[in-house]
């Protein structure tokens, strides 16, 4: 038996290693065709990317014809190197850098020279591009802005690197990806699939027909469109209320989850990302460290929520038991929580209970409550965990999951926390009580404010945001319409409803009430600290707002966040109620509170921290010249307004 298995491995062995070559070599040719790059051309067919839609149809981003220029080294024979310059227009500097990158690519192989020409710079090179042996050109479609707002949700387009070729084989040099925003996460099904065809040559390099008659020639797919869930109308008067402002608005509609407007300020139009300058210009936006344009503070930046953090303190009070809508809390305009300790409060004082304590902000009651939960437990490492648990439950602390590539877990702490801060022991509820008031060590971006407000908005629900709506041919995502229901009964969210409307009624929100629009909101304010001059500062107040509407039927929450704003009533609060009435009647009634909100700039607190950046000064003679147009309208007209914005940006 011995004698026969080693001679038949053999045998076995080489009868399959016969059958892989006379495969490699005779049947499949797709080596072959991969080694044959002297006599082969491949040229590439770029689809153009899906169209981009905001939930009501309206084209937000198309696509317009660019070319690049591509070099093969290898090809290049008796070049007039002064006039190929002057047609590009780039030095013979730049000719020669460009040229021996390409050689450092591949001298043999095709790479970029000279990205996204248009039409008319292309026409002056295409008339003699006859004399220029080793250059072509390559058609690709570059993105089309048909707003100048939402640049932060698009994203924008560039170059693959190197890095990334190596990691996906379906991008060669020069082509384009998507990033940040929706190009990014939605690159797979925006991009299409490009086709492919294999050219012949012959001995002198003359293209003589496809190559095995076009058998692996592939056509191009294009992208699909997509509708984002964004309604453009309230997206774009977001952007205006917030100029000559930092910080940001989040609209999410309750009963889906989808995002309605996504605002961050400073911000900028998307279209200077297209074309040759883009580089440059994004090279400016990046270097703006003072305004930082390209931060988008609606996903990334964290916050001390402030007092709508009080809603949640309330809710987890009810929940544990520890008080109900009757119990009432002396407030002295402050409370003593521990001996030579007092929390401030501005509240009108005297006892209250849950239902005044939200609508006058008491910090009073609330920390009361907050030190009852904590303090309703033995060990007070395990009752923050119970009472983070709850909190988690409305999705904070913890990445959402929306399909927007940047984004922060914000904070909520844990028995985990304390042990590092307290690594000795010794903590109790009075050591941590500024959690209750959205201090302490709480922080939230202003999505997960929103987040939260669409689930006091469905009594303890969400779903989670997004910003698709609709893919063209395809459902979205299952994970985007799944119920997520908190740990808090249904039962307990009644009486802080009541209490948030009444914010508007009776509260802090008085007089932003708009007649015929039940709103539930809550005011907020956050400490601000910074360094200046290596000293840590206390400077104006974040201005905070949470709200939804209408009460019985909500179709709208949202959170603004401003920097530096003071009082949530001051201007995040007419922010909320003029995008609030925008978005439910098309149409603004208020508009001496439209023309203040306008005109309110903040550049000056912001010019503490270090001075206004030329990109800040640029947006403020742009932003003045929108808000003339809004305040004063016959003075300026609308397409004053928009060459004016093409100009300055």
């Amino acid at each position: 038996m011995r004698k026969v298995l080693l001679p038949s491995l053999i045998i076995i062995a080489a009868s399959l290693l016969v059958l892989r070559i006379f495969y490699l070599q005779v049947i499949d040719d797709s080596f072959k065709l991969k080694s044959d790059n002297n006599a082969i051309k491949i040229k590439y067919d770029y689809p153009e990317r899906g169209y981009i839609y905001d939930r009501n149809g309206k084209l937000l981003v198309s696509n317009q014809a660019s070319y690049d220029i591509m070099v093969i080294p290898r090809e290049i024979n008796k070049l007039d190197t002064l006039e190929f310059c002057a047609l590009l227009n780039i030095t013979k500097e730049d000719f020669i850098k460009k040229i021996e990158k390409a050689k450092i690519y591949s001298p043999r192989l095709p790479s970029v020279f000279l990205t996204q020409l248009n039409k008319i710079e292309f026409a002056a090179f295409q008339e003699k591009i006859r004399k220029y042996e080793g250059f072509y050109f390559q058609k690709r479609s570059l993105r089309d802005y048909e707003v100048n707002y939402g640049a932060n949700i698009f994203g924008f387009i560039t170059q693959v690197n190197e890095n990334l070729i190596a990691k996906n084989p379906y991008y060669n040099s020069g082509d384009l990806i998507g990033k940040q925003g929706v190009e990014e996460s939605y690159e797979e099904i925006l991009r299409g699939i490009k086709g492919v065809k294999y050219i012949q040559k012959d001995k002198y390099n003359r293209e003589i027909g496809s190559f095995k008659e076009g058998k692996y020639d592939t056509i191009a797919v294009q992208g699909e469109d997509i509708n984002l869930s964004i309604d453009a109308e309230i997206q774009k008067y977001g952007e205006e209320l917030m100029i000559n402002k930092r910080g940001g608005i989040v609209a999410i509609e309750p009963k889906t989850g989808e995002i309605l407007a996504l605002v961050t300020a400073p911000s900028y139009d998307p279209s200077i990302l297209v074309g040759r300058q883009r580089s440059k210009n994004y090279t400016q936006l990046y270097r703006d460290s003072i305004a930082k344009p390209l931060y988008d503070r609606g996903l990334l930046a964290e916050y001390p929520p402030g007092s709508p953090f009080k809603i949640l303190t309330g809710l987890v009070a009810l929940q544990e038991g520890v008080i109900n809508e009757q119990t009432s809390v002396a407030c002295n305009h402050g409370f003593s929580y521990a001996r030579g300790r007092f929390m401030r409060c501005h509240c009108h004082g005297g006892m209250l209970q849950l239902h005044r304590g939200i609508y006058e902000s008491c910090n009073a009651f609330f920390g009361t409550s907050y030190m009852k939960t904590i303090n309703k437990y033995v060990k007070p490492g395990y009752a923050v965990d119970v009472w983070s648990k709850h909190v988690k439950s409305f999705g904070l602390g913890q990445f959402m999951g929306y399909d927007l590539p940047t984004g922060r877990k914000g904070n909520i702490p844990d028995s985990k926390t304390y042990k590092r801060i307290y690594p000795n022991g010794g903590w109790r509820s009075t050591a941590i009580v500024s959690n209750a008031i959205g201090q302490g060590e709480v922080l939230m971006t202003p999505i997960q404010l929103a987040n939260m407000m669409a689930t006091i908005a469905n009594k303890g629900y969400y779903y989670t945001p997004h910003i698709i709506k609709k893919i063209e041919g395809k459902p979205i995502d299952k994970k985007f319409t799944t119920k997520h229901v908190t740990t808090i009964n249904k039962k307990y969210f009644k009486p802080i409803i009541d209490g948030l409307f009444d914010v508007y009624n009776l509260g802090t929100a008085y007089h932003l009430k708009v007649e015929g629009i039940d709103i539930c909101g809550k005011t907020g304010t956050a400490e601000n600290f910074a360094k200046i001059g290596g000293v840590r500062t206390q400077l104006e107040d974040h201005s905070i707002f949470v709200a939804f509407a209408p009460k019985n039927n909500p179709k709208i929450a949202i959170a603004v966040m401003v920097e530096n704003g003071g009082y949530g009533a001051t201007i995040a609060g007419p922010i909320a109620s003029l995008m609030i009435e925008k978005y439910l009647r098309k149409k603004i009634t208020r508009t001496d509170l439209e023309t203040r909100i306008l005109s309110r700039s903040l550049q000056g607190q912001y010019a503490k921290l270090g001075g206004l950046s030329e990109t800040v000064k640029r947006e403020m003679r742009k932003q003045d010249s929108i808000v003339q147009s809004k305040t004063n309208p016959s003075k300026i007209n609308k397409d004053t307004v928009k060459s004016i914005k093409k100009v300055t940006r």
